[in-house]
């Protein structure tokens, strides 16, 4: 997945590069057209439509993340998304995705963008770089508490760093996903106890529709549920946390110190103090997290954090200006 070196020779850039030409009429046109943002995550493709700089159209349909769907299930989802918002000329996309690691994953994701947006320049980069963008910085550390988790950022004098991002199966601390499978932990360890379900074990029995938490072992390695589905259990990590359960508390509290964490390496590794910019689902709205996030910062001499406030798509113009 990815890593936390400062400019890999594989990431240094974003890739980019051009779908099929189309005839030189039409490519002209094109070139006065729209800028498409997308906002690929492990649940949601998110595609935001420009036009003279200006947001027209916002649809969204499922993951088109290759690292959480099939490559042919990612396809459907963008033609399903170009259908609604790709329309008329488009001069440019610009793709931010989780799992962009490499030139190559960059131009895998770009292939299959290419063929609803002839003429069209297509860039791809990891989704955290649309963050920074949003948040109204072209520096500082982007972090993303979503499905999964990473810092990205750059400094003053172009140097980049990452941290965290390395999937699932290797770390995500701090994301939903990993508060998903803690939550079941935490089930599995009362059930070896003899203790009856706790109220956040109900919560999961009931949204799992199962009556047994020895029945959570089958479903957590059943190819019927994943990444995502576990990921969207941590709502109940969160609500059981709000309404007083202190196993929850606690998970919620190292979630947000596990991505304070994540961006410190990122920090370290560029020299600077921030701005540190916090978004994801659970980073924008999970408020007990960011406190947590916050305090674990501020130990460190880190005061400049901020809640994003508007959705990564919409740092897609910046990110654009910048190229030019």
């Amino acid at each position: 997945m990815t890593n936390s070196d400062n400019l890999p020779a594989t990431d240094s850039v974003p890739s980019t590069l051009r779908a099929p030409a189309v005839p030189a009429a039409t490519q002209a046109g094109a070139q006065a057209g729209a800028v498409i943002g997308l906002d690929i995550g492990g649940t949601k493709t998110r595609g935001v439509r420009f036009e003279n700089g200006q947001a027209v159209a916002d649809e969204s349909v499922g993951s088109s993340n290759v690292q959480n769907v099939s490559r042919e299930e990612a396809a459907l989802h963008l033609a399903e998304l170009f259908a609604r918002i790709g329309g008329g000329a488009v001069a440019q996309v610009y793709a931010g995705a989780g799992g962009i690691d490499t030139d190559e994953d960059a131009a895998a994701l770009a292939a299959l963008i290419a063929p609803h947006v002839p003429g069209a320049k297509i860039t791809v980069v990891h989704d955290s770089r649309l963050l920074l963008a949003a948040g109204g910085t072209s520096t500082g550390v982007a972090v993303i508490a979503g499905t999964g988790s990473a810092a990205w950022g750059r400094n003053a004098e172009g140097e980049e760093a990452r941290a965290g991002g390395w999937g699932y199966l290797l770390g995500d601390e701090g994301s939903g996903y990993w508060l998903g499978r803690e939550a079941v932990r935490h089930s599995l360890r009362r059930m070896n106890q003899g203790l009856e379900p706790d109220e956040l074990t109900a919560a999961l029995l009931r949204s799992c529709g199962i009556d047994d938490p020895n029945k959570l072992i089958a479903l957590f390695h059943s190819p019927e549920t994943g990444r995502r589905f576990w990921a969207q259990q941590a709502r109940f990590v969160v609500e059981a946390a709000d309404a007083g359960h202190e196993t929850s508390q606690a998970l919620v509290e190292q979630a947000g110190r596990d991505l304070a964490g994540l961006t410190a390496q990122a920090l370290t590794k560029l020299g600077i103090k921030g701005p540190v910019i916090l978004g994801g689902g659970l980073g924008m709205n999970v408020p007990r997290l960011q406190e947590s996030f916050t305090r674990s910062l501020a130990a460190e001499g880190v005061t400049d954090v901020r809640v994003l406030e508007q959705d990564p798509v919409f740092g897609v113009l910046q990110l654009v200006a910048e190229q030019s």
